[in-house]
């Protein structure tokens, strides 16, 4: 699978705030960091901001359960992310 490993029957549905990335992790707690984001992440932080709030960018969207429907949302989601063409 793209985001995570086969036979895997639970994980969270993911949003960025800043970036608008989605993507499936094995977490499934209310926010987590974005692999994207965390990538370009400056660790300076401003009178008015907080290191949690520069990690944890991301939101959950859903928890899916199941390994079918895992597998499903993982195909899903690596089509919009991957230059393969051979759906159309």
């Amino acid at each position: 699978m793209y985001f995570l490993e086969d036979g895997t029957n639970k994980c969270g549905f993911y949003e960025c705030k800043k970036c608008n990335y989605r993507f499936l992790s094995l977490h499934t707690s209310e926010k987590t960091p974005c692999p994207l984001c965390e990538q370009d992440l400056d660790y300076e932080i401003g009178p008015d901001e907080s290191l949690e709030d520069l990690l944890e960018t991301a939101t959950l969207i859903d928890v899916i359960e199941g390994e079918e429907d895992v597998a499903r949302m993982d195909a899903l989601l690596s089509v919009a992310y991957v230059d393969d063409e051979s759906w159309l």
